[in-house]
């Protein structure tokens, strides 16, 4: 893990569930992280747990809907350790519904969250690496894109959006900057909480609890991809339960 030591990671969504045990994970192997998302009280509980282990840890209130909130957490970086080695775009919510249901509201703020936001996270530190010559993008997707189900139209839509400008911006890319995606299936989070669809939200929680991996599972994915020599790209890790159909 020495290519992890001294790093400096960039995390959205980080004050629970995935970007939480994300942080944890590449504190405890040397990275300095950087930790974005909207639960201020959360965020701040988080930094002192990583110190208080001995690892090295900032972070900043941001809503990844508002662009400027994602030029703010990378220069967060920046100002705290000097520079930015990864961003982890992993900030995202889900509403499950059938597409004639017309939710037009929930649909513009999965996009909003989902698609923009990771756009906005990749401007920001695309900047930012632009002006160093090297950086690392990781965007945290979801098997939902990979197999279209009723009910996740709109969301697996923003899911895929995210692997295409993922898999465009690493053939456009001259090698400096990598990008890589990674795909968890269920994981044991609060991810269903906010779902609004009852039926879903009650199968989506049964699912969890019957069958879902650890935030962990993802965390040591992240290390994984981190953890490589530069001239390695891993382009996308795709993570179910074993159960998963």
């Amino acid at each position: 893990m020495e290519n992890i030591n001294g790093k400096v990671v960039a995390i959205t969504g980080a004050s629970s569930g995935m970007g939480k045990a994300i942080a944890i994970g590449l504190a405890k192997n040397g990275a300095k992280v950087v930790l974005g998302a909207r639960r201020t009280e959360n965020l701040l509980q988080l930094v002192e747990e990583i110190k208080s282990t001995g690892g090295e840890a900032a972070c900043t209130t941001i809503d990844v809907k508002n662009r400027a909130d994602l030029d703010l957490l990378v220069q967060t970086a920046v100002d705290h350790y000097g520079k930015l080695d990864v961003m982890v775009n992993n900030a995202g919510i889900s509403q499950l519904g059938r597409i004639d249901d017309l939710d037009l509201e929930d649909w513009e703020e999965m996009i909003d969250i989902n698609l923009k936001g990771v756009l906005y996270g990749m401007a920001a530190a695309i900047r930012i690496f632009k002006k160093q010559k090297e950086g690392h993008i990781i965007n945290i997707i979801s098997t939902a894109g990979l197999k279209i189900t009723p009910m996740m139209g709109v969301y697996a839509g923003t899911k895929n959006a995210v692997r295409t400008v993922s898999e465009a911006f690493r053939q456009e890319s001259d090698g400096n900057i990598r990008i890589s995606g990674i795909s968890p299936g269920f994981v044991k989070t609060d991810f269903a909480e906010n779902i609004k669809n009852k039926e879903m939200k009650t199968a989506i929680q049964q699912g969890m609890e019957e069958i879902a991996i650890s935030p962990a599972a993802i965390a040591n994915a992240v290390i994984y991809v981190v953890s490589q020599p530069k001239d390695v790209e891993i382009g996308e890790l795709i993570l179910r339960p074993s159960r998963q159909n």
